[in-house]
């Protein structure tokens, strides 16, 4: 008996065929992996020592939260792993779209533009930029978008002619794909993008979007000339700890117009109550090197093992990855909704619900969901989803555990043979 009949009786012979070649496919390239995790870990262990954390900045802060050295200890230690002049790290950001959006909001005035390097951002920021109530558009901010190459790379030299017009004020750079088939961003495209902008326009601000990309590689966005950082603690940088929050991460005027967005003008960074998740933040963030390298391998055995099964998949197994999310082509919506509710009945929390698509806020088609995650929403814990839209692309990320990536990723390959969607 195979380990793949073990942990799921009556297993396909044909699935049990290609989770062994998956399995010995992934294994030489999980070394790399590890390489990168230590590289990571020491670098943190490195700034949670330097910075003084101790067991003092656990405590609790309430109401206005002044002098909250907790707090301030934490931003402290993000600055420091990030390479940046500052940070702002706060429970009171909801969500990566809310701290890019104070970004935005903090760095972009009337009469500015803001440009999309890599064409279309993922959908909830499009509500931030143009179409909602209280959108940048509405504040008299013009917006661009720089379309991708046919490659879906991207054009770096007309990124850098945008930024020669003389009311370009940011840069935008998402680094991971969102809901589309295009790359993750490396770090070494991200330089060559902040280098052509810079060469051409030194006072134009390059702004990254590093949700997903947190620690899949030696080096953060900062360190290669991005002035501002953006992330969510409920994806990589939380360890899967965090039970909310954000950062905005870089030039310290940025970080400090930002906070004046989120909290007020005129008090910024001073006031925010920890309400006792400074020991949740500082764990998680020790452990994100760890949990992201987990992710990752998880991916690596997904792509692989759906690969064999005859799907489309993005990345390949053994290509470099600079974020969390694997995407693979179902090519129906009947296969994607197949593909998450397996994913679902994988989960150690609320396995017995059934995801359906639905009318997602921000969203312009209907997506499904599968995320039974201890924290809600959490993206470094197993989820799975996608937009109801052609090629019905299940976009799979994050994972605790490769273990439980792993399992998930069978029983979706199961169910989809079951319903009859294998090639």
């Amino acid at each position: 008996m195979t380990i793949w009949q073990q942990l799921m009786p009556n297993c396909p012979d044909r699935l049990a065929r290609a989770a062994t070649t998956a399995m010995e496919r992934v294994r030489p390239h999980w070394s790399r992996v590890d390489d990168l995790v230590l590289i990571n870990q020491a670098k943190v262990l490195r700034a949670f020592q330097a910075c003084g954390v101790a067991d003092i900045h656990f405590a609790a802060s309430t109401g206005y939260g002044y002098s909250d050295i907790g707090r301030e200890k934490i931003e402290e230690l993000f600055a420091h792993v990030f390479r940046t002049e500052a940070a702002l790290v706060r429970a009171q950001i909801a969500s990566g779209t809310h701290a890019i959006a104070c970004g935005l909001f903090g760095a972009l005035r009337a009469g500015d533009r803001l440009i999309a390097a890599a064409g279309a951002p993922y959908d909830t920021l499009r509500q931030v930029i143009h179409g909602a109530p209280g959108s940048l558009t509405e504040y008299g901010v013009t917006y661009q978008e720089v379309p991708l190459r046919t490659d879906l790379t991207v054009d770096v030299e007309g990124v850098a002619q945008a930024a020669l017009q003389p009311d370009a004020r940011v840069v935008f750079i998402q680094r991971s794909r969102g809901y589309s088939l295009r790359p993750s961003l490396s770090l070494e495209s991200i330089r060559a993008i902040v280098a052509a902008v810079k060469a051409v326009r030194p006072d134009v601000i390059c702004m990254v979007d590093n949700c997903y990309g947190e620690f899949t590689q030696p080096e953060e966005p900062a360190e290669v000339g991005a002035d501002l950082v953006c992330g969510s603690l409920i994806k990589n940088a939380g360890g899967g700890i965090a039970p909310t929050g954000g950062y905005v991460a870089g030039r310290r005027e940025l970080v400090e117009r930002a906070a004046s967005r989120l909290i007020a003008p005129g008090i910024g960074t001073e006031v925010g109550a920890n309400l006792g998740v400074n020991r949740l933040f500082l764990q998680g963030f020790f452990l994100a090197p760890h949990v992201t390298g987990e992710a990752l391998r998880g991916a690596q055995f997904t792509a692989a093992l759906f690969a064999e099964l005859g799907f489309a998949v993005r990345p390949a197994f053994d290509a470099e990855r600079y974020d969390l999310v694997q995407a693979v082509e179902l090519g129906t919506g009947a296969g994607l909704v197949a593909f998450c509710e397996a994913v679902q009945r994988s989960s150690p929390v609320d396995a017995h619900v059934r995801p359906e698509p639905w009318d997602m806020p921000g969203y312009t088609d209907q997506v499904i969901m599968a995320a039974g995650t201890f924290v809600q929403g959490s993206s470094i814990e197993l989820s799975a989803d996608g937009p109801m839209r052609a090629p019905y692309a299940a976009y799979f990320q994050g994972g605790l555990t490769r273990e439980h990536v792993i399992l998930a990723a069978l029983n979706a390959a199961n169910e989809l043979m079951a319903r009859g969607h294998l090639k």
